[in-house]
């Protein structure tokens, strides 16, 4: 059974890793228990909207990239990243650029 919980915990941890920030510091900026915020990393605990946001502020990480790098983990354990990926072309269509002058063209 996939856990929300846990991979939030992996997402926040990830974060906080990757900022150099230890759980202490994290845990004290965003006014949470050091050993609660240590359980929720380890997905051990839920945590609230108020909490989630307090420590993607003590991250300096928007929730919304919290929550998108959540979705997107999600998604690949449930093998259905391939149908929320947004297919965007690598190109511009020459009918679109036509109206705009040769200067947005594609040069070869």
């Amino acid at each position: 059974m996939l856990l929300i919980r846990q991979e939030l915990g992996d997402v926040l941890r990830d974060f906080r890793q990757q900022r150099g920030h230890t759980l202490r510091k994290v845990a004290g900026d965003a006014s949470v228990a050091l050993g609660y915020l240590s359980e929720v990393e380890r997905g051990q605990k839920e945590v609230s909207s108020e909490i989630l946001g307090s420590v993607a502020e003590a991250l300096e990480v928007p929730l919304s990239v919290i929550m998108g790098e959540l979705s997107q983990r999600l998604a690949v354990l449930e093998g259905v990243e391939s149908q929320l990926s947004p297919k965007v072309p690598d190109t511009v269509p020459t009918e679109l650029v036509a109206d705009y002058g040769s200067e947005y063209a594609l040069r070869a």
